[in-house]
């Protein structure tokens, strides 16, 4: 994966910063997207050199459009494209305000593809691309509580299958990586009860690690995955076997 140019939304800590240093240590040119500059300022300080972060605001597509231009004017415009970045606004449909409804599907579903509209035009154009959108096991299994993301990580998946009909002639993969549940600051705020109960139904019976997912993505998005395309790879294990 020596000298391609990797775009990774939601860079900055978790799932999405694993995923750019896993891509980095493979040789790319990377760049993190993160919502302020402090977050930005983390991310070139965890690429140390191979890369760097910008701003980026999901739910503004001039945002989008000014961080991909710094991206091709800096590097040029990348072939690899990870959707990472997603939001949570959790309650009972009962009680969700139609504000937590939008604010989720705007960022999930219409900033990935705003994100991958911006880049897909150089992808063409050089006949190579690799998208990987991160989605999530709730997308086959839904979750109580969470309507406004499930349905917005279903979206994605639909999302990657149409997308991948639509590139493959260009050479262009689209796939899906649906994590279960991860070790990240969302779940270390869980009680022990809430995580003993969660383990119960992983058949593996530990967390994923982040580095569970980014060894995923980076071979979604390597040569060897070259011949996979509109497909979803649950990374679970085994809390949902399709």
């Amino acid at each position: 994966m020596e000298d391609k140019i990797a775009l990774v939304t939601g860079a900055s800590r978790g799932i999405g910063a694993a995923i750019a240093s896993h891509l980095a240590a493979q040789g790319c040119q990377v760049v993190g997207t993160a919502t302020s500059a402090d977050g930005a300022a983390k991310i070139s300080e965890q690429l140390a050199g191979k890369g760097h972060g910008v701003v980026m605001q999901l739910q503004d597509s001039g945002s989008i459009a000014d961080a991909v231009a710094e991206v091709n004017d800096r590097y040029g415009m990348p072939t690899i494209l990870v959707n990472n970045a997603g939001i949570t606004r959790d309650n009972l449909l009962l009680r969700m305000s139609a504000e937590e409804w939008g604010a989720v599907m705007n960022t999930n579903l219409t900033g990935t593809f705003l994100t991958t509209k911006a880049v897909i035009r150089g992808m063409v154009k050089a006949r190579f691309g690799r998208i990987v959108n991160v989605g999530s096991v709730v997308a086959s299994t839904g979750n109580a509580g969470q309507s406004n993301y499930v349905a917005s990580k279903a979206g994605l998946e639909g999302f990657t299958r149409s997308l991948a009909h639509e590139l493959a002639s260009r050479n262009i993969t689209v796939n899906c990586v649906a994590p279960g549940f991860v070790e990240t600051d969302m779940t270390a705020a869980l009680s022990e009860a809430q995580t003993a109960a969660m383990l119960d139904r992983v058949p593996l019976a530990r967390m994923g690690r982040v580095d569970d997912i980014a060894a995923a993505v980076v071979y979604l998005a390597g040569e060897g995955g070259g011949y996979i395309t509109g497909q979803t790879l649950h990374v679970n294990g085994g809390l949902f076997m399709a």
